[in-house]
């Protein structure tokens, strides 16, 4: 395998390419929902579809080219992406729903007793739905088959 550009190595190469991918479409469609150019989308965690799904996708499906579908590496890669799909929608989402309801809590206790007692909001979009992680997952896998030639190189 020839060297890639990211630390010479082509399936991080690959990798990042899915992430920049999901990360950039948030970036975009922001554009559309909320009206405005956000940059800081492309950093954040969250949303349509899921970057870490995207990326660990990818990483796996671009292992399984390089080294083989049989080989330890893509196994311990499919156990790893697994594992971080299921926490994308699973505690980091639930994470998220508890962010909402403190933040809801603080702003009613606020109120009832006169003044702030957190000036700063808990980020609630820290999750993703099972469907954000199905699509971002879809992605990686898509992305990693378009650059199969470059992976097997």
């Amino acid at each position: 395998m020839e060297a890639g550009i990211i630390f010479g190595n082509r399936i991080l190469d690959v990798v990042f390419i899915a992430w920049f991918i999901a990360q950039f479409y948030k970036v975009i469609t922001s554009i559309f929902i909320d009206k405005k150019f956000n940059i800081k989308r492309l950093w954040e965690t969250g949303g349509m579809p899921s970057s870490h799904s995207s990326t660990v996708s990818s990483l796996t499906t671009s292992i399984g080219f390089g080294y083989g579908f049989q080989s330890p590496i893509f196994a311990m890669s499919l156990v790893f992406s697994l594992i971080v799909m299921y926490d994308a929608a699973g505690i980091r989402r639930a994470a998220g729903k508890h962010a909402g309801l403190i933040n809801t809590l603080l702003d009613k206790f606020a109120t009832k007793i006169g003044e702030k007692i957190h000036d700063e909001k808990l980020k609630e979009l820290l999750g993703h739905t099972p469907f954000e992680v199905l699509i971002g997952a879809a992605l990686g896998i898509l992305v990693a088959f378009f650059f199969k030639s470059y992976i097997e190189a």
